[in-house]
């Protein structure tokens, strides 16, 4: 089973709700859980475990092709084939080049010139590291080069890292509902939304709904910080008959933890039950996948 845990807006909780479902299944239902955090250009999950031990680290890259100006007839045929904009070609100046930042590496360039003036080097995507976390099969993170646009390629490497023998694998996705997120839910048998009791939290939520509505695929809600907004995210989810999960009352203490790294230190009761309870549930949801 593939869970994905997704929110519209940044700052809801969803890498708290991450590793803590991932603590509490991997402690009380199935021990073969893995935890991968796919949110690449900022990855938080590791902070939260203090005894990580690296089990692998690797380095990816990405085929950027080159112009050899020399062999280039200037035809501009590779300029027709690539979808993204990524060559500009000035047949008048002789110019020929390829922007990196655009390039998504789909090779089509190489493909469609007929005098093997395309040829391909790779540039470094990001870093993709394995961890053991002491709870079940561990923990992988993607973690992209500064400076580098291509999330959704890293995000697709890492999924190919991830081993499928899990028997539960939990998805850290991006914030929002651009392509980093679409490619991280894309596979998910689950999206758990995490959204939180404001204006902004409702706002991105419904926009995150219609997301996954479009893609046509099964999700619930858990409501963060309960208890400091208003009510109103509760009458969306009546209105529009979403599943609703469980909410997590903001509680000082609970803020206090995550902010020095120690979620998993001093859970206060109420918190804790919450997220047996959404185990529970989502663990009931493999006997209908």
């Amino acid at each position: 089973m593939k869970i994905a845990v997704a929110s519209g807006k940044g700052g809801t909780g969803k890498t708290t709700v991450s590793v803590n479902l991932y603590r509490t299944i991997g402690k009380y239902f199935d021990k073969n859980i893995r935890l991968v955090d796919c949110d690449v250009e900022e990855p938080n999950d590791a902070i939260f475990f203090h005894d990580l031990k690296l089990v692998e680290k690797k380095e990816v890259h990405q085929l950027i092709p080159k112009i050899d100006v020399e062999a280039c007839t200037f035809c501009r045929k590779c300029v027709e084939w690539c979808e993204f904009n990524a060559i500009t070609i000035v047949k008048s100046l002789g110019f020929a080049e390829v922007n990196n930042d655009l390039c998504h590496s789909c090779g089509a360039c190489s493909v469609a010139c007929e005098f093997g003036a395309i040829t391909e080097y790779p540039q470094p995507l990001g870093i993709i590291s394995h961890f053991d976390t002491g709870i079940g099969n561990g923990f992988t993170e993607g973690r992209l080069e500064i400076g580098s646009a291509m999330q959704t390629m890293l995000i697709k490497e890492v999924k190919k890292e991830v081993s499928q023998n899990s028997s539960v694998i939990i998805y850290d996705a991006p914030p929002g509902t651009s392509c980093p997120v679409v490619e991280t839910v894309s596979d998910a048998d689950y999206i758990v939304l995490v959204t939180e009791p404001t204006p902004f939290g409702l706002h991105d939520l419904k926009i995150t709904v219609d997301l996954l509505t479009d893609l046509a695929k099964p999700f619930g809600v858990i409501v963060n910080k309960a208890g400091l907004g208003s009510d109103e995210v509760y009458s969306y989810l009546d209105k529009k008959n979403i599943e609703f999960l469980g909410d997590i009352p903001f509680t000082k203490e609970y803020a206090a933890n995550y902010a020095s790294g120690n979620i998993f230190e001093n859970i206060p009761t109420e918190i804790e039950g919450t997220y047996m309870d959404i185990a529970e549930e989502l663990m009931s949801k493999r006997v209908l996948l």
